[in-house]
């Protein structure tokens, strides 16, 4: 047994999550040992699985690649994912002693071959699937992922996850049923990820006859979805969404409650098209977590198109707002945009919105408590089922996955946790 640690580390969306639990199944399998559970053994290979949504993103990357260049001196450096999928050459040639550059679609591969006396320097064998990222245990999350969709057929003119992705596939209904009955034998709940789940499509239907078929199949684990895209919301999705086993969390990808910004944006939707979403989960749900993605300061918002995002936002009172501060990404057409908007300006927005979000967070935690959720532990804390962190108290052991009914006693610490809660289980 081969006796070598192991080291992953993780940027980015739930999707990228899920392809680093896959990695890490993968290197278990393959008789190493996590750097976590076994910090005697050295990593042999530190793996950096990144993320290119923005150019952020892009030098949180090359900082954590670096830095393990220096903490592991003696490691082999895997980088994969997003930007190493759009940057090879400039990935490698950070130091091409140490660094391997292996695309997401050959990594699992690699590490199934690193018996080998031979394996591929900068790659492994045959292409696998899209859908091969499908780990047996999930070692990071007491949440279990499953990855229906990849790549995206928007033309978002500031978005390179497309170019990295490529096109939109769907994992056939037939698997995805399969791989759930799997994961309900294990777990309390399944994320449903994807690049754009919105763009489901198998000859079951799109993704609302898909929760169908899922529900239909399955008996009692939960569903909580990744991202959405508003303008897939309809009354018929509501519906579904509708069920107890869905979990009353979701995620919008609005990017901008301006048109016009919208516009310019490549988006094939507009503030009404949002605020319809917004209203329709809301339907569907009590009192659900809403939250949502926006990009601050791309070309062309004037403080006038700001405010009507801001407005938008603030009038639809969103749990969270994730926040990013638009940055030119060469490749796509927005980068040759010429209407910029100033750099500082860009930053003043981010913290008005950032603001913003701590108080809708803050007025719906307010607005939980006193309720009775199910919290899925994690440790001593726990998840609840929309989606706030809790620190549990009144017992003792909590097995990590478990799913107890708690409630929500008083507002937590923001550094620590959203909400205090106290086990009604016995």
């Amino acid at each position: 047994m081969n006796k070598e640690a192991f080291l992953v580390f993780t940027l980015g969306c739930k999707l990228n999550q899920l392809e680093s639990e896959a990695v890490i199944d993968a290197f278990l399998q393959a008789g190493f040992k996590s750097f976590n559970e076994e910090p005697d053994f050295q990593p042999a290979f530190v793996v950096v699985n990144t993320c290119t949504v923005t150019g952020k993103a892009d030098q949180k990357a090359r900082g954590v690649i670096r830095k393990a260049l220096r903490d592991f001196p003696d490691s082999k450096v895997i980088v994969t994912g997003c930007y190493a999928q759009l940057n090879k050459d400039e990935l490698f040639n950070l130091n091409p002693d140490r660094i391997l550059v292996i695309s997401k679609d050959n990594i699992l591969d690699y590490i199934n071959n690193l018996n080998e006396k031979n394996p591929a320097s900068r790659g492994g064998g045959e292409v696998r699937g899209q859908f091969e990222f499908n780990p047996s245990r999930f070692s990071a999350h007491t949440r279990s992922f499953l990855k229906i969709q990849d790549g995206c057929d928007n033309k978002c003119t500031y978005c390179k996850i497309r170019l990295a992705r490529g096109a939109s596939v769907s994992l056939e209904a037939k698997q995805v049923l399969e791989r759930l009955r799997i994961l309900e034998n294990e777990h309390a709940e399944a994320v449903l990820t994807g690049v754009n789940i919105s763009q489901y499509k198998d000859d079951i239907g799109t993704v609302s006859e898909l929760l169908d078929y899922l529900l239909a199949g399955t008996s009692k684990i939960a569903l909580r979805l990744s991202s959405l895209a508003p303008d897939c919301i309809d009354e018929k999705l509501a519906k579904v969404l509708s069920n107890k086993r869905i979990r009353p969390h979701f995620h919008l990808s609005i990017q901008s409650g301006s048109e016009k910004v919208l516009e310019n944006m490549g988006r094939n939707y507009n503030a009404q098209t949002i605020e319809k979403a917004a209203a329709l989960l809301r339907a569907a749900k009590d009192n659900p977590f809403l939250a949502c993605d926006i990009i601050a300061g791309f070309p062309g918002e004037t403080e006038a198109e700001f405010e009507k995002n801001y407005s938008l936002c603030k009038k639809l009172k969103f749990a969270w707002i994730h926040v990013f501060p638009y940055s030119k990404r060469p490749g796509t057409p927005a980068f040759s945009f010429t209407d910029t908007v100033h750099s500082g300006e860009i930053t003043k927005r981010v913290q008005l919105l950032t603001d913003l979000a701590k108080s809708g967070r803050a007025e719906y935690i307010q607005s939980y408590l006193g309720r009775e959720v199910d919290v899925i532990i994690e440790g001593k804390r726990g998840i609840t089922e929309n989606y706030l962190k809790v620190l549990v108290h009144g017992k003792e052991r909590l097995k990590a996955g478990t799913v107890l009914r708690c409630r929500l006693e008083a507002a937590g610490e923001p550094d620590k946790c959203d909400v205090a809660a106290f086990c009604l289980a016995p």
